[in-house]
């Protein structure tokens, strides 16, 4: 599908900075604190140093549009069924070995950036192809927070909501506007060790707990989690016992989780895929930990994609993959059988968008 081109990317400035007595500037906006010289960029390789400032090298520009089911952010408990306008930019701001979309976030901008578009034109598309949200994704929203932060603006003025799949690595105060712009948000918990961090992340825990509790217990917005279960790295059942005891702790039980599997990928191509038996038996150890609504993805598997009532057991939405085969709520978000509320964003009725991806693109860079 083509739409008609747009404006071109441009150069931003930013605010999350501050200068250093030896010369250089501080980006502040994530834990990595990258200390920049002129013309130099941080590891994420899109913010860099210009003049005295940081600035925003990707504003604009994307690595492409699609259509997709919300369902495969992954968000289960928000606007099921519903399309989601998804893009991305180039860049990361971890550098994880296992990365399952490592040709867009290690990639230099100019290598994927080949679609452009203002926020006013995304959210005119997204509300023209009958889009109830759009998502930033393929790459982490975090380091075009302010490319973000306008097209959710711009979305809201015409009633469409707006969703970030982010690994959740990013500072307090940035974090306080990055979510103000928000409806919903799946936060990546890539593992449950500081040692898994930093030997395959090149990051930190602590800063993604921060913001997954700032996000359920200091926020509006629907949160949903998803943990790729990597064999020999984080799939063992202490780690995951610890996992799931935190987030009912600190989170609560109602916040879903999602257990997906890896397959080879980028610098682990010698690690073997998830076996689904892996995460069928993660989500016991969730479930027996509390937590409510626990998934499995990358598999089939219809009875862990399935949301039961946790009050009667009920199949209140019944899914294969990003079907939905089963609804059973009523207009007010609750359990027929039981009145139970099911936690989330949910209208009268599910949409009916089904596992489709529909290629867009929005206009070519020169």
């Amino acid at each position: 599908m083509t739409v008609a081109p747009d404006i071109g990317g441009s150069v931003v400035p930013t605010r999350y900075w501050h200068r250093l007595e030896d010369g250089r500037i501080q980006c502040d906006l994530c834990p990595r604190f990258c200390k920049l010289r002129e013309g130099q960029r941080g590891l994420c390789y899109v913010r860099a140093r210009e003049g005295d400032r940081i600035v925003l090298t990707t504003y604009g520009r994307s690595s492409g549009f699609a259509i997709d089911p919300i369902e495969k952010k992954p968000l289960n408990h928000f606007l099921p069924g519903t399309p989601v306008l998804s893009f991305g930019t180039a860049g990361c701001n971890l550098a994880c070995r296992y990365c399952q979309n490592w040709d867009i976030s290690k990639a230099k901008e100019f290598d994927v950036l080949a679609d452009e578009a203002s926020p006013e034109r995304i959210a005119q598309v997204a509300d023209e192809l009958g889009c109830r949200s759009v998502a930033f994704t393929y790459n982490d929203p975090v380091i075009f927070m302010e490319y973000a932060d306008d097209v959710a603006d711009a979305c809201h003025e015409r009633g469409i909501k707006a969703v970030a799949v982010t690994a959740g690595y990013i500072t307090p105060e940035p974090r306080r506007e990055f979510f103000a712009h928000l409806d919903a948000a799946n936060i990546d918990l890539k593992g449950f060790s500081e040692e898994f961090y930093k030997r395959l992340c090149a990051g930190h825990l602590d800063p993604v707990l921060d913001t997954i509790e700032y996000a359920c217990t200091e926020t509006d917005v629907w949160v949903e989690l998803t943990t790729l279960l990597i064999p020999g790295a984080n799939d063992d059942d202490d780690e995951i016992d610890r996992m799931t005891t935190w987030i009912v702790e600190h989170v609560g039980p109602d916040v879903p989780l999602h257990f997906t599997a890896f397959h080879p990928d980028f610098r682990m191509l010698d690690t073997p895929p998830t076996p689904p038996d892996t995460l069928s038996h993660a989500r016991e150890i969730a479930l027996a930990n509390g937590l409510r609504y626990v998934y499995t993805g990358n598999v089939y598997d219809p009875e862990g994609q399935t949301t039961t009532c946790h009050r009667c057991g009920a199949t209140l939405i019944g899914r294969v993959g990003y079907e939905i085969t089963r609804w059973g709520l009523d207009d007010h978000g609750r359990c027929v059988a039981c009145g139970e509320e099911l936690p989330g964003v949910f209208e009268a009725h599910p949409g009916d968008w089904g596992s489709r991806r529909v290629p867009l693109r929005l206009g070519t860079v020169p």
